[in-house]
Parts: structure tokens; sequence; C-alpha cells
């Protein structure tokens, strides 16, 4: 998929509901998403935030309303197309890494180009070298600190060079010393690479790495805010 410049929508949603059972979870948001945003979703536990990112990504679908990726309805799409997408133009990251404790930092990183069939085996060295963890190729995540293991995360959903990135709690696990390595990793990958992040974080202070903020409550968005770096 070819995404044009800075600017364009990427994400866009009108008067979104999400169900589960008699439950409404999400409450008629209408949001748009731009390319080259950095955009963090706060609020309470049970506010929603997670299961917005996971309808925002097409991991969940939605009851009602309209959401659209790359400027297409994201139910209209096949279960061929929304598979390709997720191997090339959007990335996961969540806040369990996920990785596979039989292979080593760098077969974890080639197994998402192995999946994608994508021609990025190349680049493998360099987006690890990117995350800081070249040195650490040929070691196990048994052998790596939690940040570390979640650089290897970063580094996996890099490497096929995604349009946007969709962070589910990134530093959930970590202390504040490697929380905030993460996030100033994150702030990189937006303002040097221009990628676009969409971030669930239950940490306020976490909002200062991006450009803007969602923040919900019971399903609704209370603030929607621009942030001044």
């Amino acid at each position: 998929m070819n995404v044009r410049g800075i600017g364009m929508n990427l994400i866009e949603t009108k008067d979104l509901i999400k169900n589960f059972n008699t439950t409404e979870v999400l409450k008629g948001i209408s949001i748009t998403i731009k390319k080259g945003e950095f955009i963090s979703i706060i609020g309470p536990s049970g506010s929603g935030k997670t299961t917005l990112l996971y309808v925002l990504s097409g991991l969940e679908d939605y009851s009602n309303g309209s959401v659209k990726l790359f400027n297409k309805e994201v139910n209209t799409y096949t279960d061929k197309e929304i598979s390709k997408l997720r191997q090339r133009n959007i990335g996961f990251i969540f806040q369990f890494y996920n990785l596979i404790p039989n292979l080593t930092v760098y077969e974890n990183v080639l197994l998402a180009v192995v999946l994608a069939t994508s021609d990025h085996k190349n680049n493998i060295d360099q987006t690890l070298d990117y995350v800081g963890l070249l040195n650490y190729k040929n070691h196990y995540p048994s052998q790596l600190s939690g940040g570390m293991q979640q650089r290897v995360a970063i580094a996996r959903c890099l490497i096929n060079d995604p349009d946007i990135i969709f962070a589910d709690e990134p530093t959930g696990n970590l202390d504040n010393k490697n929380s905030l390595v993460i996030m100033e990793l994150f702030k990189r990958l937006n303002q040097e690479l221009k990628k676009t992040i969409v971030l669930v974080t239950h940490n306020e202070e976490m909002i200062r790495f991006g450009t803007r903020y969602l923040k919900l409550t019971d399903g609704v968005v209370l603030a929607d805010e621009q942030v001044i770096r």
C-alpha cells in the first residue's frame, strides 16, 4: 500500500460504537488520526482504551458507526487484505514481549520478515542497531532485561517498515528507567522515521513524548489535545 505524505488521514472514525453483549464500551467516538502523529490514549482502567486501540487496528470488530483505516472501511477488508495489512502496513507492540524463547534476538526479528514474505532481511542489523541491540543479536530473550526484550519487540515491529505502529501499554511491565528509554525510542521513531504511533498508556506522564493525546472515560473521549513539546 502506497501511503502518501505527512498530514493525510490514516484513521478516521465517526460515531463509533462497540458493545460487549449488552454493555456499550465505546460510545459514539469520532476522531481522525493523520500520518506523522503520535497519539497517546489515556484514561482509567475500564475506560475503553485498549478496546479503542484494537478496533482502530482491525483486531476487533465494532457494533456501529464507521472506522476507516487507510481510507477504507475496516469491515469491508477481506481476511486476506487485513492479513496483508498486518504484515506490511501496521505493526503491533504489546505489554508482553511475545518473543520466542528458543530463538535469538536476530532470529526473532528474522521471523517477522519470513512471515511477511518481505524483502527486508538485509535491514535486520540496521534495525537492531537503531534500537541499540546490535551487540546482542545472538543472545536469547532469557539473557536480556525486560527493557531490552521490549526493544527486540520494537525491532520486530519495525523491520517490515509499517506505516502505523499500535502499542498497547508497552511500558506496563517495566520500571520507570526502562519505561523512559522505551518512550524516548517511540519519540525517535515518530520524529526521525516519521512513524505514525497510536499508544495506550495508564501513565499520564508519558503523554509528553507524543504529539497529541485522547483522554477516555467510560467509553467517551473527554479530551483531545495537542502536546507542546
